[in-house]
């Protein structure tokens, strides 16, 4: 049963559902227990959550994709993550154009800064449509993945450079700091240590640190570190050992990822309330403008491209996926939540406005059973 409630990502699913409900119902109580500092001024219960919980959920997403990049994985040789990326560029382009479009013919100047917000994909919500829709060993779930991580990355980015906060505008040499952690991880492989806890403890943090003082946000800190555990192939990292971290015959990497899975897993529930908690405030243009921003430049952006990288350029999608997947999966592209409202309150200080942004970026959960639908109409595979 465990195994189930995991395996459908239902904490996550409960906790979108709580947030809505007592954010409309308690909004004062809800923006309370979030938001009011537990530590100090800046420690609060949704600091806690995106930046350190998530620093556990991206890296979970990273370790996918390393193992797609090992030999006999959907993105080896790694000619075949160059269609991924050209529908990570699609998925990041069309949103912002369409926004402008959409907002030129029927919003207000009032909305420009808005144009941001389409171009990341909820990597949780993706991952567990995709997973639904395709069976979790489906080429498809890793390309949403790469994809997801890559353009969370490039809104984490949008955010730093468009939308900076004048009080704490972002100092680029503490980058360097991660540029070290990933140099401590890399000797550490080199000089053969299989142990989690230096690569985690000792180049994590440092990473994490980086990126915190660099004011850019840490969600992505394991990922730079992720790559130089030891590995083995796709085969070994993949086999289930219901979270044993000293499985044996595992390696460092696979470890990990059985010691972070059931926290991640779980730990969703509280990811979902923290960031889902958004009032059915007064809808306006903005709202639906985000939603077909993200909707549909994300179908259009992410097919496309994958086809021209295909098609045109000649790089071959991921082993096992088909035209049909790339189509499904662009739609399951469309879903945008947590790092879109993120740049929704860094691009709209009105909370007018940013109320019916957010709105839009919720609403495109909608994206979630047009997956669905559109799956079974075209009979697409799953793999289990």
């Amino acid at each position: 049963m465990i195994a189930k409630i995991r395996e459908y990502s239902i904490p996550l699913i409960l906790g979108v559902i709580v947030a809505l409900i007592v954010a409309n119902i308690a909004p004062e109580w809800y923006h309370h227990v979030v938001h009011t500092p537990i530590i100090g001024k800046e420690i609060s219960f949704h600091w806690l959550i995106n930046d350190i919980f998530m620093v556990l959920f991206f890296a979970t997403a990273g370790i996918e994709i390393v193992n797609s990049f090992l030999p006999g994985g959907p993105l080896n040789p790694p000619k075949k993550a160059v269609t991924p990326l050209m529908a990570t560029a699609g998925g990041v382009i069309f949103p912002a154009v369409l926004f402008v479009v959409f907002n030129t013919l029927f919003g207000d100047p009032a909305y420009n800064s808005g144009w941001g917000i389409g171009t990341a994909t909820d990597i949780a919500l993706a991952w567990l449509v995709a997973s639904f829709v395709f069976g979790k060993k489906h080429p498809a779930v890793t390309f949403l993945l790469l994809l997801a991580v890559a353009d969370d990355g490039i809104g984490l980015i949008i955010i730093a450079v468009f939308y900076p906060d004048p009080a704490h505008p972002v100092e680029p040499m503490w980058l360097l700091l991660v540029v070290l952690a990933m140099a401590i991880a890399f000797v550490l492989n080199k000089k053969g240590v299989q142990a989690i806890w230096p690569y985690f403890l000792v180049c994590g943090v440092i990473s994490w640190f980086g990126m915190h003082n660099a004011h850019l946000h840490a969600a992505l800190s394991l990922v730079f570190i992720v790559p130089f555990m030891p590995h083995k192939g796709p085969a070994e990292e993949h086999t289930d050992t219901h979270g044993l971290v000293d499985s044996p015959g595992r390696s460092t990497l696979g470890r990990f990822e059985d010691g972070l899975s059931p926290i991640v897993d779980f730990g969703l529930f509280f990811f979902g309330f923290t960031n889902a908690g958004v009032q059915f405030s007064v809808m306006s243009e903005l709202t639906l403008i985000v939603l077909l921003a993200l909707v549909l430049g994300k179908t259009l952006g992410i097919s496309l491209m994958a086809t021209i990288s295909e098609k045109v350029l000649k790089f071959p999608l991921p082993t096992g996926m088909q035209h049909k997947d790339v189509l499904v999966a662009g739609v399951v592209g469309g879903m945008g939540l947590t790092v879109a409202l993120f740049i929704t309150e860094s691009a709209f200080i009105d909370m007018s406005l940013q109320g019916a942004a957010k709105m839009g970026a919720l609403f495109s959960v909608i994206a979630a059973p047009a997956a669905i639908i559109l799956g079974k109409i075209l009979r697409v595979e799953k793999k289990k």
